[in-house]
């Protein structure tokens, strides 16, 4: 049989299996041996050597739709005709096998969704598009769907270097021509989502919209809040919070109508989810309907283990949003009161939260600031800073100077606060002081959200520039101060103005194209 995509026919597909329900989905899966049923409900799938993304696997087809717009140091260039014989490879290895199609929207705002075709080689992954983009239940406009953008997984098709001209057996291409997305190579189900995700920064911020890396969440009185924030800095954790309604967890388009979320689900980080810490999102690793990506189980009672490294530290669960209680089924806010940038400061040098100026906002959006820390990759002994862009660089396809710059004109319309906030170490570097304590970032963030910071008293760090507050509800007043939790205040000055220099060095790459006042708005380096 044939399968009609954008920009090619399938042919000689053994079945289509067109838009399947969760349950269809679920005996596929365990039928094909894709994955396994774990106790209470959840799908349990293992991607093997691949636990997280490829990023340097990763191309963009430059072509004359895109070879002038694309942001070319943070994305490889393919050739056109290298794009058409990946294609060409994947139609060959699709014939005489099944294919699950899932037809989604990208985006919950009417006026900007994209339609998308998701198109896998296994159930599982279609039940993985299923749960985290926007579902469209509506049989009518699904006999007529037209996709704008189709994506094709052929993960057990590795390319070959040599030939494909790929960096390895994996590969993401995305052509704005075509319209399409092609994956091989790996079983991780989070290259679907990302690769759509860059679509969409691609496409949005063309028509005025900033693409954002970062979750968002409503309070009591309708307040919306952005959360920004790279992978361990608590940007799931914090906005799941059961005082305000979650929007989605991850990806969100900022229009001139308000905020809206790119997904209808949420991909979870579950290593060490306490069901005590972390309630809502430990509830789901409980559900029918859940994937959960290379969580270890017990063979015979199908128990599982979150605290389980066997497989990876990157252990995944994805859930349709509504699994968490009080959600916004609209998947829409209004324009945000409060920015949150997150960061996780290995140096323990940045207090738990401080007040930002529009131009400050500005500097640290560009700057995308957290650590990794010793023992999290091979290599690693001592704290390494980490700068990406706009919080997300790795799916910024355009400059981000372009982010920013949209970030500036709507922080300066609608009159958002920004706050950045540390839920990295305190009292001394990794290795001497001691991590945030989850309560105390819950307790600075709402009282942030909450006005409660407004009429505090602040102190401007000399070094940063910033404003930070003298006191907060439920935090201790020295833990606000960084520098009198070390034992040596001047260790804490050697280590501040080290962090100072790194922010300095890597702002070098965009002054060019910053505005003077983003520029003078950065620490304040001595030599």
């Amino acid at each position: 049989m044939k399968l009609d995509l954008t920009g090619t026919v399938l042919t000689n597909v053994r079945a289509a299996h067109l838009n399947l329900g969760v349950a269809e989905l679920y005996e596929e899966a365990i039928r094909n041996g894709e994955a396994q049923l774990a106790l209470e409900g959840p799908l349990v799938a293992r991607t093997g050597q691949y636990t997280g993304r490829s990023p340097n696997d990763k191309f963009i087809v430059s072509d004359e739709a895109s070879k002038d717009k694309i942001w070319w140091k943070g994305a490889v260039p393919m050739e056109p005709a290298q794009f058409d014989r990946l294609l060409a490879r994947q139609e060959a290895f699709l014939q005489g096998r099944p294919v699950y199609v899932t037809d989604c929207w990208a985006g919950a705002d009417p006026a900007q969704r994209l339609p998308i075709r998701v198109v896998t080689e296994m159930a599982w992954h279609s039940l993985f598009a299923r749960n985290m983009f926007v579902r469209e239940e509506d049989p009518k406009v699904l006999d007529g769907w037209k996709p704008q953008f189709t994506v094709l997984h052929t993960p057990n098709l590795k390319a070959i270097p040599g030939v494909d001209g790929t960096r390895s057996e994996v590969f993401i291409a995305i052509s704005f021509t075509r319209n399409m997305v092609l994956i091989g190579g790996s079983l991780y189900a989070g290259e679907i989502k990302k690769s759509v995700f860059t679509v969409l920064n691609y496409l949005l911020p063309q028509r005025g919209v900033l693409g954002m890396h970062c979750s968002a969440n409503v309070g009591p009185k309708g307040d919306t809040a952005l959360f920004f924030g790279l992978s361990g800095t608590g940007k799931t954790t914090l906005s799941a919070d059961p005082e305000r309604s979650l929007i989605g967890d991850d990806e969100h388009g900022w229009s001139d109508d308000g905020v809206f979320n790119f997904e209808g689900g949420c991909y979870a980080k579950v290593i060490n989810l306490s069901p005590e810490a972390e309630p809502e999102i430990y509830a789901t690793t409980r559900r029918f309907g859940t994937i959960l990506e290379n969580v270890p189980f017990q063979a015979a009672s199908r128990r599982l283990d979150l605290d389980s490294r066997a497989l990876t530290e990157n252990t995944r669960a994805s859930y349709p949003i509504d699994f968490i209680p009080n959600t916004i089924p609209s998947g829409r806010g209004t324009h945000p009161k409060n920015i949150i940038m997150l960061t996780c400061d290995a140096f323990g040098v940045l207090p738990p939260i401080a007040r930002l100026t529009p131009e400050q906002a500005m500097y640290h959006f560009i700057s995308g600031y957290t650590a990794k820390i010793a023992g999290t990759e091979r290599g690693v002994t001592e704290p390494k800073e980490t700068f990406s862009a706009c919080f997300g660089a790795p799916f910024m396809a355009l400059h981000p100077a372009v982010y920013a710059k949209l970030l500036g004109e709507k922080l300066a319309k609608h009159k958002a606060t920004s706050w950045l906030v540390n839920t990295g170490w305190s009292g001394g570097p990794y290795g001497v002081g001691a991590r945030m304590k989850i309560a105390h970032s819950r307790a600075l963030v709402r009282a942030a959200l909450s006005g409660a910071l407004d009429n505090v008293p602040m102190r401007k760090d000399p070094l940063f520039g910033f404003a930070v507050p003298e006191s907060c509800p439920g935090v201790p007043s020295e833990v606000l101060e960084p520098r009198r939790t070390w034992k040596s205040p001047e260790a804490y000055d050697d280590k501040a103005q080290d962090l100072a220099r790194r922010f300095a060095k890597n702002f070098e790459a965009y002054a060019s194209v910053a505005p003077p006042a983003v520029q003078q708005a950065g620490p304040k380096v001595t030599a």
